[in-house]
């Protein structure tokens, strides 16, 4: 029978049980033997159970294949998060917990740089050299709609987040160039504005944003040159995309440790190098490079902070690195104000990362990815080195991790690149979902920041630079508490879900219902009522705008940033900073829309919309082929991270039967079958599934 051909194929007898099939099929011999055991539970949410694979023997492989025996290592040292975590003290560690802090202290120098063009690039107001004071305040007052309407930024990504990045200017240069969506209210009389303004050859600037002198002053990118001010926004979000890219298959092959140290020594370089810029194309070229180092620096410290941690404290390690770098996206306009030149904040910003030289002698290389990839040398010596520093009895390694390491130091390293995946049936699967989320929620983010700080909506409030950088991270800040309250009552797969469809609702309603407000408001019986229906539909549309979009980039925020630290979770050790690399990049794809529509004056932003909107639709089906990661042990190989498959979204009732058996449950009637084959009756009324009914 079906069950007896799958147990003699894994050449077990007759009460062994058979090597687990995942979900699209099973795995090929080879990857089957290389995998291992993590012994994770189901999560209340119905998680995924990485499925146990057949007994070995000492030698650690199957009894029934000596080729086996010699490919795969001992078991006991590919679980990680069983047996190695718990022998070091897990987090309670002192040492540990040093490392987890070290890893913490940089995300405030990272949320520095990474909201740094909110000042740097802010376009401020600009009036004719020599025009006196009455100009400056003409044009302060009638810009407001129709010239410059503050600079904002969208929400951070991690962790980045996963990864606050300003990604949206102006919605309309200094020239008074606006958006093609509404028309520029009209000046006063005998009062000069942006747009007249440009006809001279000298101007004087009224920076909102702390500065006395920023970029757009110091080489008048005003008029004719406003579009250096987007070109020079895209270098750092396109120094990101590709050091994120490029750094984490760089990671998986040399490690952790040389990316992040090498990346700091370069930020340093280009960073410093920066300030002292002799002109904007210098300028913009010098900020592609010091993306591509400090995406190296957040992605490196992201999958060090993971796999430092034990199953249950993943989340709130990273969530606290969230927080922090938060702390310095709220603390930047102190530090803008008290710079008050763009050269000192930029030198200012990155100075800081002197003090991470300190992690060359003080962290050392993944622990995690020294087994995972077989450095079975190196990481004895690092096991040693924990144990040291925890003074911990080296009598407590109950499990025998040492002996089994020591039997293990011959092996050569197998480093894995991430184009492995393309030969995976759920693993890439995994990835792409993740990857569309990312570039979703980053991209839609644009889209109802500006609904909420655009044209059509005509609150005083935010078009006050500070009232509007604020704004963001606020609901930044509110987003990633909802956040820690939803996946943990829900886990990663349910918080996901549920913060996708919030996005979905918040763009339909916006796109749908406001436009039949406007369609319905133009049937009045009089003229009376066309002008009160008029007025209302405008102010009710405003205020409903105000609603979406604030629901909206609460939800799109959590959506990227979740998706960064789902893909950090399902991704295995050996091939974890690429995969972080893959969704990283592409949340930075979808932030980098936003400075090409402001590059084109806002022209296709309606269109850019519904395009995000109708992706929302698709990510909310493709999220329910994830599996659930919450309280499971990390995946160390390929065959591991292929076992984490997709499980219902609700538990099974308990007494309720599920339609099909799991492999945990064929071994309860592999009895019956073995008893057939060998000629030994039943008791009567048995069944192959059990007892008949009477």
């Amino acid at each position: 029978m079906a069950i007896d051909r799958r147990r003699e194929a894994a050449g077990g007898g007759p009460g062994r049980q058979p090597a687990p099939a995942e979900e699209n099929g099973s795995l090929p011999p080879g990857d089957a033997a290389a995998s291992a055991p993590l012994g994770g539970r189901a999560g209340p949410g119905g998680g995924a159970e990485i499925q146990p694979l057949p007994p070995l023997h000492p030698g650690g492989g199957p009894h029934s294949s000596c080729c086996s025996a010699a490919a795969a290592p001992s078991l006991l040292l590919l679980d990680y998060d069983g047996s190695v975590l718990p022998f070091l003290g897990g987090l309670g560690g002192g040492y540990q917990k040093t490392l987890v802090l070290l890893t913490w202290i940089p995300a405030l120098f990272i949320g520095f740089s990474q909201f740094s063009d909110s000042f740097l690039l802010d376009q401020p107001n600009f009036w004719c050299r020599g025009a006196g004071k009455g100009t400056e305040l003409a044009g302060v007052t009638t810009t407001g709609r129709g010239g410059d309407m503050g600079n904002w930024t969208s929400l951070p990504t991690t962790p980045f987040s996963t990864a606050p990045w300003e990604a949206a200017g102006n919605r309309s240069n200094s020239s008074g160039a606006d958006g093609g969506d509404t028309p520029p209210l009209p000046s006063p009389p005998d009062k000069g504005d942006n747009a007249s303004n440009c006809n001279c050859h000298a101007w004087d600037y009224g920076i909102r944003a702390g500065l006395v002198q920023n970029v757009v002053s110091k080489w008048d990118l005003v008029c004719d040159n406003a579009w250096k001010v987007h070109i020079a926004k895209f270098s750092l979000l396109v120094g990101l995309i590709f050091g994120y890219l490029i750094t984490g298959c760089i990671a998986d092959w040399v490690g952790r440790r040389p990316v992040l140290l090498f990346s700091i020594i370069f930020i340093l370089i280009f960073g410093l190098t920066v300030a002292l810029s002799v002109n904007v194309t210098m300028f913009s070229t010098l900020r592609f490079f010091e993306g591509f180092c400090l995406a190296g620096i957040i992605l490196t410290l992201y999958a060090l902070r993971i796999e430092l941690c034990p199953p249950g404290k993943r989340f709130m390690i990273t969530m606290v690195a969230s927080f922090v770098a938060m702390a310095g996206q709220f603390l930047m306009p102190g530090l803008a104000a008290l710079c008050r030149d763009w050269q000192v904040l930029q030198a200012l910003i990155i100075c800081p990362f002197l003090l991470m030289l300190l992690y060359w002698s003080i962290f050392p290389e993944s622990l995690r990815w020294l087994m995972a990839t077989q450095q079975f040398e190196s990481a004895k010596r690092l096991i040693l080195h924990f144990t040291q520093k925890n003074r911990m009895n080296p009598e407590g390694d109950i499990k025998g991790v040492m002996p089994e390491l020591e039997k293990e130091l011959s092996r050569r390293p197998k480093k894995v690149c991430i184009v492995k995946v393309v030969g995976t049936r759920n693993l890439w699967k995994n990835i792409v979902v993740l990857c569309v989320n990312s570039l979703t929620g980053y991209g839609i983010h644009h889209c109802f920041a500006r609904s909420m700080m655009g044209h059509e909506v005509k609150v005083p409030l935010l078009e006050n630079f500070y009232a509007d950088y604020y704004t963001t991270a606020s609901i930044a800040l509110v987003s990633c508490l909802a956040m820690c309250v939803v996946v943990r009552f829900l886990g990663r797969r349910g918080g996901l879900l549920l913060f996708m469809i919030l996005t979905a609702l918040a763009s339909l309603l916006q796109l749908g219902l406001l436009n039949l407000i406007g369609k319905y408001s133009q049937h009045p019986d009089s003229e009376l009522q066309l002008k009160l229906a008029v007025g209302m539909s405008d102010s009710v549309k405003d205020k409903f705008s105000i609603a979406f979009s604030i629901v909206g980039m609460f939800a799109s925020h959590a959506v990227g940033s979740l998706s960064v630290f789902f893909c950090a979770e399902i991704t295995p050790t050996v091939i974890r900073c690429g995969g972080l690399g893959l969704v990283l990049a592409s949340a930075g794809f979808g932030m980098l829309t936003a400075p090409i529509i402001e590059l084109h004056n806002q022209k296709g932003y309606f269109l850019h919309h519904i395009i995000f909107a109708c992706c929302t639709l698709i990510c909310i089906i493709c999220i329910l082929l994830l599996p659930e990661s919450r309280d499971q042990n990390l995946p160390e190989n390929i065959s591991n991270g292929e076992h984490y498959t997709r499980q219902p979204l609700l538990p099974h009732k308990k007494g309720e039967q599920p339609l099909l058996l799991t492999n945990a449950e064929l071994k309860d009637y592999s009895g019956l079958h073995d008893a057939a084959a060998s000629g030994d009756t039943l008791p009567e009324g048995a069944t192959a599934n059990g007892m008949k009914a009477m």
